[in-house]
Order: structure tokens, then sequence, then C-alpha cells
């Protein structure tokens, strides 16, 4: 398997579809959204998959969507609560670099308005700032590549992104 996708993990709100799509123009790959495809295979939004059926079995599910997704030279914007499958984690990282959208907790809580809608895996009672805490060194510890992006838009982060692709990672060339 060549590594040859771009995976963007991070916190929700960090951006990585906004950030995701606007990479794959720059490089001319496919874009994929791994919430949207669980969404269109369940038929219905994450937030009511997690109602309905627990954050356990939304985590499986995820996993196995991983576990399946066959892609290349694609960015792969990941939902944040990937980093808790650590064999889906791998098959990604067997695929491509595993990039991670590194944003303080000031700004994703700006940024998350409406948490009721956005799909937020987290345990009963567990604040957003909890889970921030618990998640960062995860993500610190898969990422090959970590992206600081304190007040950056969208478009400098893309744009810094691939700097380093095009410095280090030559097995992207489609």
């Amino acid at each position: 398997m060549n590594k040859n996708n771009i995976i963007l993990i991070g916190m929700p709100g960090a951006g990585k579809s906004t950030i995701g799509v606007i990479l794959a123009k720059r490089i001319g790959f496919q874009f994929i959204d791994t919430d949207l495809i669980i969404q269109a295979q369940e038929k219905r939004r994450l937030q009511q998959i997690i109602d309905t059926l627990g954050l356990d079995e939304f985590r499986k599910i995820e996993e196995r969507m991983l576990l399946d997704l066959d892609a290349e030279y694609c960015v792969i914007a990941t939902g944040g609560s990937v980093i808790y499958s650590q064999e889906g984690l791998q098959k990604l990282g067997k695929s491509g670099y595993r990039i991670y959208i590194q944003t303080p907790l000031n700004v994703l809580q700006q940024r998350i308005a409406d948490m009721g809608q956005r799909g937020l895996v987290m345990g009963k009672g567990q604040t957003f700032t909890q889970l921030y805490q618990e998640r960062t060194p995860l993500y610190e510890k898969f990422a090959d590549l970590t992206i600081s992006c304190k007040e950056t838009n969208a478009e400098r982060v893309a744009a810094k992104i691939e700097e380093n692709i095009n410095q280090h990672w030559s097995t992207l060339s489609p």
C-alpha cells in the first residue's frame, strides 16, 4: 500500500473539513469526509446515531468504516473521535500521512456554538475542555506532522500543509 493520502486529524471545530476541501483543490486530490460517509451509510446524522445507539456503537461504526475505506490520492478529513480507533488509525497511517490540525481550546470553543447538532462523541457529563485534554495527547501521538493554527485561516493552513508535502513527501505526486 502506497502512502499517498493526506489524513487530517484533530478536534471538532479545528476546521478539518474546510481545510481539507481547500487542500484537495490545491494539490489535485479528491476529498473525503469520514463523518459524511458514516451519515450516508447510517442514513442519519451523527448525533442521532450517538443518541440512539450510544458512544460505543458509534465508535464501532466509525472503525468499520475506516477499515473498509479504500482511497488513493485523497485528502481525508476524519471525525474528531477517530483517535479512539487504534486499528483504524494504523490503517490510515499505512495509506498516507496523518496531520494534526492543532487548534487552541479557546478557539475551538468559539467555533462550536451549537455542540448538540455537531455530533460530538463525548461521554455523558463530560465537558468539551475534558474532551480536549483527553484527546490532545492522542492526536500528538499519532500525527506524522502537527500544524498549529492559532489565529490563521483555512487557506493559510492548507498552504502550510502543501509546503510540507512538497518538502518531505515525494510519494504524494499523482
